[in-house]
């Protein structure tokens, strides 16, 4: 940069003063010889120099870029559940993906040349005072009434430019969420209507930007009226000077020189600044992000869980989503290890609840919640979760083999042991008839398979990891009869030693059940087996009955 900067600065002073006031004016060739070999090799020095710099500031500005994306998503897979539910998954994409590229080209091109134009235009100032101090006053006196607009269009423009990345993570989120729910859509045969309401989001985005640019693009034709206005003055001005004798002409043509060069650093650092309004905007955003601190934290002299047993203690617990809900009051219970619990009541019942503070996805309001006599905020979240594993309802199946799934909570497993865990669960059946078996390629969340094949590999998945704690929320919802049967039958094997949390709204899945709690807008109302809260005829023996007439009556 250095380089390329005293180069430029260097070669207009010596074709003025050298070349144009000596060698032509003496009619000197071989001084004028001399020269241009000499401005030759300068010119070589700032190409290679360049070359350099652009390729160095761009692996510079990559690296920077990919550190950036790299913590952001780390910090991101790390944030508590509750910022996930404030948040679509649209707008989060935003953030990781557009906004960090967006301060692509300030850090591949805009920070380097911004520093570059600096020290030219410095250099380019103090030359042009030391060759004649009342010609540079002249041509630069239009600098001031320049900064002094530009400071009035900066608030605007940034403002118009957080509006842009505002609009833009809600036609990203509502794309996202389109192409999700794209089954119901056609379904209902919304088409039309969902593209309206996209084309109005687009239009909305289109706006935004289109404003952002118009006034971003007020600057450069304000640059170039300042360009022509100060080459008006250096004519008339400088002419005058020359005619007095108070400035030679080669001074006059280095100037000139100087002059088309200043005004070139202060284009591109108008378009610098654009950059770096948009930069701001997007930084703002991705920092608000590396700033948000998650609710469950974890202590910084966290104790490690060495032989997790599976002995559950709710001591008083009480939760709250947000101050206006209550989903748990005062719960205390006790799931011994090996236990097979079951959470029963009906939606908003807190079954969910308590199966998510078992994984300590969010933090007691009061109370607490122990495993094996270890307050869980006590101990580390990784050695907490390695050792439960979650089935839930709507399982989750990534992009990649079915091997590849299987294997996903514990990567080292063998290809003997996933086959084993999908042979336990009755996977292996379907699995065999799928082109290519266990490496066969699922779609993204699995859209190749039915539900109930997704629920199998879910299942094979959870066990695999050779869990302390299993927690099946619903994980039977999806699956046929038949296939539930076989899953029942690997579960009685599969559960022994195992603390074991089912929720389930088909009573017929938790007859077998150690303990059956009964729950109702956050309370135990009821515990006990199966047998025992049927001679009772409280609320279970009433969701017995409903359910079962409901079936008689189908």
């Amino acid at each position: 940069m250095l380089i390329s900067t005293i180069v430029r600065l260097v070669v207009p002073m010596i074709i003025g003063k050298i070349v144009i006031d000596q060698a032509i004016k003496n009619s000197d060739i071989g001084l004028l010889t001399y020269l241009i070999i000499g401005i030759s090799i300068l010119y070589l020095f700032n190409y290679v120099a360049n070359m350099y710099r652009i390729k160095w500031v761009n692996i510079l500005g990559q690296r920077v870029i990919h550190d950036l994306r790299k913590n952001l998503f780390s910090h991101v897979q790390r944030l508590s559940h509750n910022f996930f539910d404030n948040r679509s998954a649209g707008s989060i994409l935003v953030r990781i993906l557009n906004d960090v590229n967006s301060l692509q080209e300030l850090f591949t091109n805009g920070i380097i040349n911004l520093l570059m134009d600096i020290v030219l235009l410095s250099g380019i100032i103090i030359i042009l005072f030391v060759f004649s101090p009342p010609l540079a006053l002249a041509v630069l006196i239009i600098l001031p009434i320049m900064f002094f607009i530009s400071t009035k269009l900066r608030r605007r423009i940034r403002r118009s430019w957080q509006d842009v990345r505002i609009q833009k993570s809600r036609l990203n989120s509502h794309l996202n969420e389109s192409m999700q729910g794209i089954r119901i859509t056609q379904s209902f045969s919304q088409e039309k209507e969902n593209t309206e309401f996209f084309n109005g989001v687009n239009s909305d985005n289109y706006e935004k930007e289109r404003l952002a640019m118009k006034k971003s693009a007020y600057f450069g034709p304000f640059v170039e009226m300042s360009n022509a206005v100060g080459t008006v003055i250096l004519i008339s001005y400088g002419a005058h000077l020359i005619i007095s004798n108070q400035i030679e002409i080669g001074t006059f043509v280095s100037f000139a020189f100087y002059l088309g060069m200043f005004w070139e650093p202060i284009s591109r650092l108008g378009q610098i600044y654009n950059q770096l309004l948009v930069a701001m905007a997007s930084s703002e955003r991705i920092f608000e992000f590396l700033d948000e601190q998650p609710n469950v934290k974890e202590k910084k002299n966290a104790k490690i869980f060495k032989d997790m047993k599976g002995n559950i203690v709710f001591d008083k617990v009480q939760f709250s989503y947000d101050e206006y809900r209550v989903a748990l009051h005062e719960i205390s219970l006790e799931m011994k290890q090996g236990q097979t619990v079951a959470l029963v009541g009906h939606t908003g019942s807190g079954k969910s609840t308590i199966a998510n503070l078992i994984s300590r996805f969010y933090d007691p309001t009061r109370g607490a919640v122990r495993i094996d006599g270890h307050d869980l905020r006590d101990m580390r979240l990784d050695s907490l979760r390695t050792n439960i594993s979650v089935v839930l309802q709507d399982t989750f199946i990534f992009s990649g083999t079915i091997m590849e799934n299987i294997r996903f909570g514990r990567p080292e497993a063998s290809d003997e042991e996933v086959k084993e865990a999908a042979k336990l669960v009755g996977a292996d059946d379907f699995i065999k008839r799928l082109s290519n078996g266990y490496q066969t390629e699922v779609e993204e969340r699995g859209n190749i398979l039915s539900a109930g094949e997704r629920q199998l590999l879910s299942f094979a998945r959870a066990l695999l990891a050779d869990p302390r704690i299993l927690i099946l929320d619903e994980a039977t919802a999806s699956i046929d009869t038949e296939t539930e049967v076989k899953i029942q039958k690997a579960l009685q094997n599969l559960l022994k030693g195992r603390t074991a949390i089912m929720i389930a709204h088909r009573l017929s899945t938790i007859r077998e059940a150690d303990n059956i709690i009964v729950l109702a807008q956050g309370k135990i109302l009821e515990q006990g087996n199966h047998d025992e809260l049927m001679r009772k005829k409280g609320e279970y023996y009433h969701l017995v009955k409903s359910q079962f007439e409901m079936l008689d009556a189908l």
